[in-house]
């Protein structure tokens, strides 16, 4: 009965009512519009440069990478214009040591070399042929680049855009830690150690892994209007919308499209309330964020994420295990354990390690609706070193984890329905018939049973959003987001370069001409010709 009243006082801290929901979505608004206005705020509605969305008929061959956490991916996307795609793809896992290398050479150079092994294994003839940059004055570049695969690179870490293909880094999140980085443009850092290989392939777009959901959703999902937002619930946790650009007052620097009166927002909400305003602040919250390598930042984001809610639970189980008031995984003898033995944790179990405790348990005990929970409790032995756990402590395992998880659920909801009710979808009369597109992706929203009901259900108590709004928010998953919609974003800077007016460059090669000995000046498209 104790460990029984002890989970409940648990479970019950992990409660975020309904009441604290409204006030943050209020908060959440407020932040949103203070990042708009100026820098350095906690929301630091970064402008992407992308000025509108894709309507699923584009076409081309494309290639896209994608370091978003501890792996980084290499795609090639042949896009087929009827709002399908084909994807080939090779993922490597990001040796820890270069997570937290000395130089970002080292992550940078790495990083390219997948790129060629890629190149090597999937497109041979481009490879093998290397056409890169024949020598022309067809481009301002000096270089005939057709050849050349355009890559869209998606970063998912906090930048500063100032272009479609140039950001430099704010910050690391998710466990990297390479200062040498920060500052510096990553779009270059990676072409310079491409460049280095001599590889076919031009860094034409960056892009964050919610910018790229978002396009990939807008892409693919039913419908004449494209999704409003991109979100990622997985590792870590971000989103992306669609914004009016008047709403965006502070300056803008670089090149963009006006004419669609858009603006795609990187909102970076990973660090929405540093402050903890409005967040739950549990003891164990507290404990994790004290441990973790950036404390006192990324606040939201370790209350939401997978990265962070196992390590959460593993803090909180600790504790029980530790607390000689109750009977939690230890038994008196087998007489108390309904498997008829005695419950052991091994000395290298992952509930004594920091980081032990994979988030993944956490959607293994929310499925387990056996009558003895069977599934979890075979899990806590595979995987935690747990052996023979008694019913007892599987269903407190259970109830914790699930508070946990709807917390999270629910905090997920605060920042989807700010970002509607920051479009005004919901009370726009043109719309009012038309579902209201929310592009998501990552593995808490995939594989969590139940987590996207729980964000339906808070957002139905959400004032502005209601039942009737709720019905129109549709959530869809958007597979291989940072693939494909990095694909299409590099498609969108393709264009931004052909559609580039060469005039200004010729005029300037003309004036150039006498300093370099040019025997000839160039008209448009020729090639020019030395001593």
């Amino acid at each position: 009965m104790a460990l029984e009243a002890e989970t409940k006082s648990i479970v019950a801290k992990f409660d975020y009512t309904d009441d604290d929901v409204n006030k943050a979505v209020d908060e959440f608004l407020r932040q949103m519009g203070e990042g708009l206005e100026k820098d350095g705020t906690s929301l630091s509605q970064i402008p992407t440069y992308v000025t509108g969305v894709p309507n699923g008929t584009e076409k081309g061959l494309y290639m896209a990478v994608d370091l978003g956490g501890t792996n980084f991916r290499v795609c090639s996307i042949q896009l087929n214009g009827d709002s399908t795609f084909n994807l080939t793809y090779t993922k490597v896992a990001i040796p820890k040591e270069l997570m937290v290398a000395k130089t970002a050479e080292e992550l940078f150079a790495f990083l390219a070399k997948q790129i060629e092994l890629f190149l090597k294994t999937h497109h041979e003839e481009q490879f093998v042929a290397h056409i890169r940059r024949r020598m022309t004055v067809s481009s301002p570049d000096g270089f005939r680049d057709e050849n050349v695969f355009r890559l869209g690179f998606t970063f998912s870490f906090p930048v500063q855009q100032i272009g479609i293909n140039k950001g430099n880094l704010i910050r690391w999140t998710k466990g990297f830690d390479i200062p040498d980085a920060i500052g510096k443009d990553v779009c270059a850092l990676l072409q310079i150690e491409i460049d280095k290989l001599h590889l076919p392939v031009k860094v034409a777009a960056l892009v964050n892994d919610t910018v790229g959901t978002l396009m990939a959703r807008s892409y693919t999902a039913p419908g004449k209007t494209g999704a409003v937002l991109g979100a990622i619930f997985g590792t870590g946790t971000n989103g992306a919308y669609v914004e009016k650009l008047a709403n965006l007052k502070k300056p803008l620097t670089g090149e963009y499209d006006k004419s669609t009166g858009d603006m795609v927002i990187n909102t970076e909400w990973g660090s929405f309330d540093n402050q903890l305003s409005v967040l739950p602040n549990t003891p164990w919250d507290i404990a994790l964020d004290k441990t973790s390598v950036n404390p006192g930042i990324q606040m939201y984001e370790k209350r939401v994420s997978g990265m962070f809610l196992g390590e959460i639970l593993r803090l909180v189980l600790l504790d029980l295990v530790k607390n000689p008031n109750v009977s939690f995984l230890r038994d008196d003898n087998s007489n108390s354990n309904d498997w008829k033995s005695t419950t052991t944790i091994a000395q290298n179990s992952g509930i004594y390690t920091p980081w032990g405790l994979d988030t993944a348990i956490m959607s293994v005990a929310a499925a387990d609706n056996t009558p003895e929970l069977s599934t979890l409790r075979q899990e806590l032995e595979s995987t935690l070193n747990i052996y023979s756990p008694a019913y007892d402590d599987a269903q407190a395992f259970k109830a914790i984890a699930g508070a946990v998880a709807r917390r999270a659920a629910r905090l997920a909801a605060v920042a989807i329905a700010a970002i509607v009710l920051q479009t005004g979808k919901l009370t726009d009369p043109a719309s009012a018939d038309e579902p209201i597109d929310v592009g998501v992706d990552g593995s808490l929203v995939e594989h969590y049973p139940y987590f996207r009901d729980m964000i339906y259900e808070t957002l139905r108590i959400i004032k502005g959003v209601g039942g009737e709004g709720a019905k129109r928010i549709r959530i869809g998953i958007a597979k291989d987001g940072s693939g494909v919609g990095a694909a299409l974003i590099a498609l969108v800077a393709a264009n931004m370069e052909k559609n580039t007016t060469p005039a200004d460059y010729f005029a300037e090669l003309r004036f150039q001409a006498i300093s370099h000995h040019l025997t000839t000046v160039p008209e448009d498209g020729e090639t020019a010709a030395t001593d």
